[in-house]
């Protein structure tokens, strides 16, 4: 199938050829009839591209100063990678959609095969869209008048917060398609709208739809007009739509406002405020969150959890529902608003004259008669017969940043990439020289060819693929964790020994050459290591930190250094304790210091602290040990203390990646041997599982 992109690097937009997406539970798959292309927000994203990279820096210099303070710490040549794999990922672009329901996941009820619904789904002839962001289509709207439907939450949310009553004034400051779409439905809700725009084409259409038209360019100014059709109050709310830099928008909604009013920011406009302006008047201000409530929370839109509607009255399906009930009523008009229809694959001429273009709303036209292929394939080379074929389940950060960069080193055989939404999977199929790009990643486990199936999935995936992929006949090596639970971690110890493969997991640290230098100093006695880890902030809503998805930092991250402890130890754990930041903490904590005792006597500690400065070195390892010290610092230097003939090494940082990869690809070339013994993989997972356990109970916890 056909999906537009936007290259962040270059700028450049791309109608690529893309795996149909695999649906998923709670989700929908929808074959696409019309998209509604949003000019201001994807001029935006195009411009944003097409900048040098000093220019892009400037337009963000918060991320500017991260930048600086990752070089500090982890060196200049991570830190551009780290830039340059970022901008290297494809945006996928556009969110007004509407299509025929083709698939419905599992968990969703009230949808069909068949019903035609608008969603916040990209440009692109299938799109898979969580069922809180899909609204059936009312018989009587058209597809086109539907597409209209996304853009109309937003002003619609922006509305519900202005709360306006029948009778009042309001203002609209911008009057590109939601704002001409927000002026009508706060007509329809009886205000009287006035409408302000440069554009004269957007005054006239503002005013075959009842709003009052008024333009900066006509030489009268604005505030002095509204307070003379108000005599002399001012209007009740503006909602401000526009899309400009300037401040000045700000400063003269606030004149305009008569006392106690309100200003509602939808849009994108600069911000210095001018206090007087809102504390004379008492003026309040809200900036809007797009489509309503819902927006941004991983529970409601990607688990499915709607809010109960004696609570919440308008959630984003909501208020898309209202949308669409508002055109077919003939409460709004949008059929006005479409000033050209194009042909997907025609889209240059929307988006090479977007500047130039007097569209309001151009609407991209799909063919009907789509194959949904679900692999797309880049090379014919055959893999019959060759050893050690890699297949790559998860196309994330990860994966781009890491995994591949080390393996093209290596010069592997990777015969397909998975991804589920499919477009990340053919970028990096493209980028690296991947035979195959899928969203069905089942196809890497029927294909014979495939030795070794690296998973690099979210943590909650894991367990179930490497059970899957073991009773495939396939060698397995997984990101960590292992699992997430004890029983999960019981569903592969017997899948291991069913089906008698080799498991693999991401403990990387170990194959550093400064951890392995370190061993070798070290030897065989007891030790006490320290092991502080500067994490870093994580929004508590991120996925990471849903026990069901990510499990927690600490059993999503923590282990990689109980792994590295028990490789300096030479040892397993036999008992845990884990203490945590705060008087009540969660077992989603990522502040806490976990303690750890080893069968040989050895002591290790490990901080794992998210409460720091990313300008602060994010790993630090102290060992302590007959009379000796080692302390390595964010892998970049070793320094010894007491050691006969050794002081320090020093090289850019190395956390082992590179060696793992290596030694995994020739295992697979070869016999398949593990790399790390699998018991020693249990230990360390079992140890992090009792961590959680001792900071339930408070007590030490024994792993038999």
């Amino acid at each position: 199938m056909k999906q537009l992109i936007q290259s962040l690097k270059t700028g450049q937009t791309i109608l690529e050829n893309v795996p149909v997406p695999q649906v998923k539970p709670g989700f929908l798959l929808i074959q696409t009839s019309r998209t509604l292309v949003s000019l201001g927000t994807e001029r935006t994203l195009v411009e944003f591209g097409k900048a040098s990279l000093i220019n892009k820096a400037r337009q963000q210099p918060e991320r500017l100063k991260e930048v600086f303070d990752k070089m500090g710490t982890d060196g200049i040549r991570p830190t551009l990678d780290a830039v340059f794999n970022k901008l290297g990922q494809p945006l996928p672009l556009g969110y007004c959609n509407v299509g025929t329901v083709a698939a419905v996941g599992a968990g969703v009820h009230g949808f069909k095969l068949g019903d035609r619904v608008a969603s916040n789904g990209p440009h692109a002839e299938f799109v898979c869209v969580p069922k809180n962001l899909t609204a059936i289509v009312p018989d009587v709207v058209s597809d086109e008048e539907a597409a209209f439907t996304v853009m109309g939450s937003i002003g619609l949310q922006g509305i519900r917060l202005a709360e306006p009553s029948f009778g009042e004034c309001f203002a609209v400051i911008g009057l590109g398609l939601i704002g001409l779409l927000t002026a009508q439905l706060l007509k329809a809700n009886g205000a009287r709208v006035f409408g302000l725009d440069l554009d004269v084409g957007k005054l006239e259409l503002a005013r075959q739809f009842g709003i009052i038209p008024m333009s900066p360019k006509s030489g009268s100014d604005p505030v002095k007009r509204m307070l003379e059709e108000t005599n002399g109050i001012g209007v009740d709310g503006v909602l401000i739509t526009a899309s400009s830099k300037d401040h000045l928008l700000m400063h003269q909604a606030a004149q305009m406002t008569r006392k106690r009013g309100r200003i509602i920011l939808i849009g994108v406009v600069g911000l210095h405020l001018d206090r007087s302006d809102f504390y004379e008047k008492e003026i309040t201000f809200r900036v809007s969150c797009s489509y309503g409530p819902g927006r941004y929370d991983s529970n409601y839109e990607e688990q499915g959890n709607d809010y109960p509607i004696g609570f919440v009255r308008w959630t984003e399906k909501r208020n898309f529902e209202a949308v669409l009930q508002a055109i077919s009523r003939k409460q709004i008009d949008v059929l006005p608003l479409i000033t050209e229809r194009v042909p997907l694959e025609d889209f240059r001429n929307i988006y090479e004259n977007m500047n130039e273009s007097g569209s309001v709303g151009s609407i991209l036209v799909y063919d009907k008669n789509v194959r949904a292929n679900k692999t797309v394939n880049f090379a014919s080379d055959s893999f019959r017969g060759t050893k050690g074929v890699l297949g790559i389940i998860g196309s994330g950060n990860f994966t781009s940043a890491t995994l591949l960069p080390a393996l093209r080193k290596l010069k592997p055989n990777v015969k397909y990439i998975a991804s589920a939404g499919g477009v990340t999977a053919v970028t990096l199929a493209k980028k690296f020289g991947i035979a195959n790009a899928t969203s069905d990643y089942k196809e890497i486990l029927s294909d014979p060819d495939v030795d070794l199936v690296l998973i690099t999935t979210r943590h909650n995936l894991h367990a179930r693929m490497i059970v899957e992929s073991l009773a495939a006949g396939k060698h397995v090596f997984v990101e960590k964790p292992l699992a997430l639970n004890e029983s999960e971690l019981r569903e592969i110890i017997e899948a291991k020994s069913q089906f008698g493969k080799t498991i693999n997991v991401g403990f990387n640290r170990r194959f550093s050459p400064f951890a392995q230098r370190m061993r070798i100093l070290l030897g065989d006695g007891q030790m006490n290591v320290v092991a502080t880890m500067n994490a870093g902030y994580i929004p508590d809503n991120a996925w990471v930190h849903d026990f069901t998805i990510g499990g927690g930092r600490i059993i999503g991250e923590a282990c990689h250094f109980i792994d590295l402890c028990s490789y300096l130890a030479r040892s397993k754990v036999t008992k845990v304790f884990m203490n945590a930041m705060g008087n009540e903490p969660a077992e989603t904590t990522d502040n806490a210091s976990i303690l750890l005792k080893y069968a040989n006597g050895s002591n290790a500690v490990i901080n794992y602290f998210s409460n720091g400065t990313k300008s602060y070195p994010k790993e630090r390892i102290e060992v302590f040990s007959l009379g000796r010290v080692c302390v390595l610092d964010n892998w970049r230097k070793l320094t010894g203390y007491g050691f006969k003939g050794f002081s320090h090494l020093k090289s850019r940082m190395d956390k082992g990646h590179n060696e793992q990869f290596r030694l995994l690809l020739d295992a697979v070339r070869h016999d398949g041997s593990p790399l790390i013994p699998f018991d020693d993989i249990i230990n360390t997972t079992a140890a992090s599982f009792a961590a959680i356990e001792s900071l339930r109970t408070g007590e030490w916890v024994e792993l038999s």
